[in-house]
Formats: C-alpha cells, sequence, structure tokens
C-alpha cells in the first residue's frame, strides 16, 4: 500500500461526500454543503489517498491574513487511524495556516469524542469554551478549541 497526504483535486468530490456520510452519520454534512465548501475560495483541503482510494480528508478556511482561522473537518477510514495520519494532516493544515499569517486557529470537537479531543491537545489546541446541544440531533456538546499560532516572522501572536 502507498499511502500518500496531497492537495484535494474537484475528482475527489464523489470520494469525500461518500466518506464523510459513512463516518459522521447523522452529522454529516450534505453534499450540497460540502460541496460548496470543498470550492469556497478561502478553504484548504488535504486528501489521504491509498492507491486509487480516498481513505482520509482534512479542511482548514483561512479568510485573510491576521484573521482567526477553523479548522472545518478531519476525518480517517477506521482502518487508517492510530498511525499518524490524522495528526500529520492537522499539522499539514496548521502549516498552511501559519504560513498565511493566521494568528490562531479554532475548531468545534464532538465532547463524546475523546480521540480527536486528545489528538487536538497533543498538537495544542486548548479548550476555550463549550456549546451545548451543537451537534444535532444527537444533542451532543461541541468542545470549542483554539491553537494561536506563530507568525512566519516568528512574532508569536
Amino acid at each position: 500500500m502507498s499511502q500518500i497526504v496531497r492537495p484535494y483535486e474537484p475528482g475527489d468530490r464523489d470520494s469525500l461526500i461518500a466518506l464523510e456520510a459513512e463516518l459522521f452519520g447523522s452529522d454529516a454534512w450534505s453534499p450540497e454543503v460540502f460541496t460548496l465548501e470543498l470550492q469556497h475560495p478561502f478553504s484548504h483541503y488535504l486528501v489521504l489517498e491509498d492507491g486509487p482510494a480516498v481513505v482520509g480528508y482534512g479542511g482548514v478556511r483561512v479568510p485573510v491574513p491576521a484573521a482567526p482561522g477553523d479548522i472545518q473537518t478531519l476525518a480517517i477510514y477506521p482502518d487508517y487511524r492510530r498511525a499518524g495520519w490524522a495528526r500529520r494532516i492537522l499539522n499539514e493544515l496548521v502549516g498552511y495556516a501559519t504560513a498565511k499569517g493566521v494568528p490562531e486557529l479554532l475548531l468545534e470537537v464532538r465532547a463524546d469524542n475523546p480521540a480527536a479531543h486528545a489528538l487536538y491537545e497533543s498538537v495544542g489546541f486548548r479548550e476555550i469554551a463549550r456549546r451545548p446541544n451543537y451537534y444535532q440531533p444527537d444533542g451532543v456538546d461541541a468542545i470549542v478549541m483554539r491553537l494561536t499560532l506563530t507568525t512566519p516572522e516568528g512574532d508569536g501572536q
């Protein structure tokens, strides 16, 4: 198997939509919403590919330099978890945002997903708030996390 992380290409859309539905179930973005997200001019997505199959992805939205960015999503097919792929994608997204001059990244993670919460903490994200019943229809709280970035010039924000 030859797994690689590479930039998203428009031909990946259907694979990402299918993986989104399989991995997130009732929390999955609709195909229309996901398509709009992938096409958004401030979005940057990476894909984990194993041969011809897309087995993971992650995305960040970087609106403008000096404004906060947002990790939009991170998803890895179960057979590829605990092998460092989510961390690699996350680190590349953080690097992209840093290079764009973003002072901080925000994200929401389900309160009932301790593995994802631990991954984000291990990269330096810290909990700053909770949004009760954010994930519907399950009524699960969202943990809001923030990572302060160092700009390429080296002046920590």
